[in-house]
Parts: structure tokens; C-alpha cells; sequence
């Protein structure tokens, strides 16, 4: 199994999707760097050579944020956010979704299972 960016990444599957399991790296980067590296998409990870994956370390090192880099930069945004207590800081806070989404129906990813609240009982009289 070659190792990209610190990363295991699938034997059996072409090159330029196996690229795509890298944290940071999606369909463009990925074709860029088959490009750059003059690799051909095609190519099954496991046909690789040592110089091939070294090549593509290389590059992906150079040039672009990713793993354990990327994820740290985007929870340190998300902790300025929260610091200078700006309305999307504070829609992180309360575990609300921070673009403008409804909440009132949906939403449930962000605000997690739903809990039932008692049903106001039938007034008598």
C-alpha cells in the first residue's frame, strides 16, 4: 500500500482517485498533480514505483495544505470566529449551521437526533 501525505492509500484503485483520500486534496488538485508528476490517471496505485510516490510526495509537500495541517488551520478559523464573538462564532458555539440555512424544519446534522417535548395537553372547560 502506498503512503502519500502520510497517508495509506487504496492499492486497487486508479491513481488519480486514490489521490482523493488524502484530507485536502479533491478531483482538481488531484488531476494536477498526476499532471505535474507526468503520471498517467489511469495508472493503479499499486503500479507505482518508489520514485513515482516519492515524486508525488514531493509535490504535495511543496505545494499544497493538507492532513493533519489543513484540519488544524480550519479549527483555528473556527476558534477566531468564536473569539471576536462574530454572529458566525456564535452560530459555532451553539452547534447551529453558520450559512444562513433554516432551522426550523431540517437542520439536522447540526443540531443532532431530535428532542421530543411534551405536547401541551387539551385545556378543559
Amino acid at each position: 500500500m502506498p503512503r502519500i501525505a502520510g497517508v495509506d492509500i487504496p492499492d486497487r484503485k486508479k491513481i488519480y482517485y486514490a489521490l482523493q483520500y488524502v484530507h485536502g486534496l479533491g478531483p482538481k488538485f488531484a488531476a494536477d498533480i498526476c499532471a505535474e508528476a507526468q503520471i498517467n490517471p489511469d495508472t493503479k496505485a499499486s503500479e507505482l514505483t518508489e520514485q513515482d510516490v516519492a515524486q508525488i510526495n514531493t509535490i504535495i509537500d511543496s505545494g499544497f495544505l493538507v492532513e493533519g495541517a489543513l484540519r488544524r488551520q480550519v479549527q483555528q478559523n473556527i476558534q477566531r470566529l468564536r473569539d471576536i464573538r462574530c454572529y458566525r462564532g456564535d452560530r459555532h458555539r451553539s452547534g447551529l449551521p453558520t450559512k444562513g440555512q433554516r432551522t426550523r424544519c431540517n437542520a439536522r446534522t447540526r443540531k443532532g437526533r431530535k428532542k421530543t417535548v411534551a405536547g401541551k395537553k387539551g385545556v378543559k372547560g
